[in-house]
This record gives structure tokens, sequence and C-alpha cells, in this order.
């Protein structure tokens, strides 16, 4: 819940979901297909860092946000982000924790807006958009329940199977509460529009020129959907990135792995801080 004595989200626009903490702004954007809920497990990381103020939206198509009009491409997100980010920090210096997608598009505001990113932290970040330009491991389970996925309905069943690399109880626990809802919530039609226009011309990792802040970048060795080799040509763009693999996690490292991530993530908290 987010604390009742801070202003209503409708004072902000009709995207911001949650508001949590006091200190330097921090914003969650997720990934496709899912809503703010996804990086909610990463909260408790932050907070414990002190000095942070959480705030977590919906992208357009996602969760309870309207979609975008007309084409709905990749640009179009990045320029809806840009404006929102405006209308909630003027001028003010904010930093941004990110997962695949929205990895991409916190590269892409860090570039229009360096002198207001105090950080970044990009989970599974999306480094190039087309598929055929990735290097991805395949497929592998790392822990088979059989029983467990037998009892699941056959729409979460194949929502789950998609992307996890870990099938566990306890692991389908967390994926049900903060990965599923949005996945149900997100409109298909906008997904699609956006699978067409898909590209950022250029894309940040191809620009020349180098930021100076604290980025951390986390990867699951399992990742077979944006992979884990890609985030080491970020070294071209950040001076001072850190890349942490994490051993068997996929897609969504912070549901399979969130002890290691949350520390992670705890630590860069306080380097931007600091």
């Amino acid at each position: 819940m987010a604390d009742p004595d801070l202003p209503r989200p409708e004072l902000y626009g009709p995207y911001l979901r949650e508001r949590r903490g006091a200190g330097l702004p921090v914003l969650f954007v997720h990934g496709n297909g899912v809503d703010h809920r996804s990086l909610l497990p990463l909260d408790a990381a932050v907070a414990r860092a002190g000095g942070c103020e959480r705030w977590y939206l919906d992208l357009p198509g996602f969760g309870r946000t309207a979609t975008l009009p007309g084409a709905g491409e990749l640009t179009h997100y990045a320029n809806w982000l840009d404006n929102a980010l405006r209308q909630l920090f003027g001028t003010q210096r904010f930093a941004l924790v990110a997962h695949s997608m929205g990895a991409l598009l916190a590269q892409e505001i860090a570039d229009r807006l360096p002198g207001q990113v105090a950080g970044l932290a990009l989970l599974a970040p999306v480094i190039y958009p087309q598929i055929s330009m990735r290097n991805l491991p395949e497929h592998r389970i790392i822990v088979e329940n059989e029983e467990l996925m037998n009892g699941l309905e056959s729409a979460d069943r194949a929502a789950y199977s998609k992307q996890s690399v870990i099938r566990t109880e306890e692991n389908w626990e967390r994926f049900k509460c903060f990965v599923l809802p949005g996945l149900r919530a997100a409109n298909l039609r906008a997904m699609a529009r956006l699978t067409k226009n898909y590209e950022l011309r250029p894309l940040p990792v191809q620009r020349e020129h180098q930021q100076n802040f604290p980025v951390l970048a986390i990867s699951g060795q399992q990742d077979h959907v944006v992979g884990y080799r890609d985030v080491l040509d970020l070294h071209r763009r950040y001076r001072r990135l850190t890349v942490e693999v994490i051993t068997e996690a996929g897609h969504n490292l912070h549901i399979d792995q969130p002890v290691p991530v949350g520390h992670l993530i705890e630590r860069w908290a306080k380097q931007i801080t600091a």
C-alpha cells in the first residue's frame, strides 16, 4: 500500500501506481508484457539502503495505463517515459531501476537527461531489440516439478513455462504474485504494435559518448530471452559499470534468485545516495 499521507497518484498522472519512502527518487520501469508489480520484489532492497523514494508506474498498454495512440512504436514509449519523468521530477535528480525492455528505455532516458540521472540498475536488460542480434543460450530448465506444472491451469502453465527455469512451489508463488497479474492485464494489441516497431535508432549501446554514474547490470545465466553476454557491450557507454551474472536464473532473475539480486540492488542504491 502507498503511504496515505502522500499525494494521490492522480496528481502526478494516471500511470503512477506506488510511491514509497523519502529521499532521492528511484523510478522502477517494468518490461514488456507485465506491469509495475513485477518489480515490487526489489522494493525492500532499495528501502534497506536508505535515502530513496521509490516510484512505480505502468507503461502504456500495461497494468491500468491506457495504450498509446497510433503505431505504438518503441520510440513513442521512450517519448512517453521522457514526458512522464519531466512531469514527475522536473529538473530534480533521479535514478532508474528497470527490467528487460524497461532497461532499454532507461538507457535511452539516461542519454536524453544525463544531468539528472544519478544511476541505473538494469535487470536482464535489452541491449539489442532485434532477436537476431542477441547472443542467446538455450532455454534450459534448472529445476523441474512436474506435479506443480500439471496442477496449474493451462493458461497459467503456458505463461510460467515460457520464461521459468526454476519450477518450484516457492518460485511459482512469487511468479503468481508479482508477474502473472501484469501478464493478465496487458493489452495484447498494444504489444503486437510494439513488436512491429521494436527499435531505437541509434541504439543506446551504439552511441559514442560515455556516461559517468553508477550503472549496475544484472543478468541471468539461463536467460534465453535477452541473454547475458551482450551486457558486456555496455562497457563502451558507462565508465562506472558493474556487470553481474547470476547462476541458476533466467529472464525473471529477481524471481528466481531474490536474495543475491537483492544484495546487489541494495549495494547499488547505497552508491547513488552516498
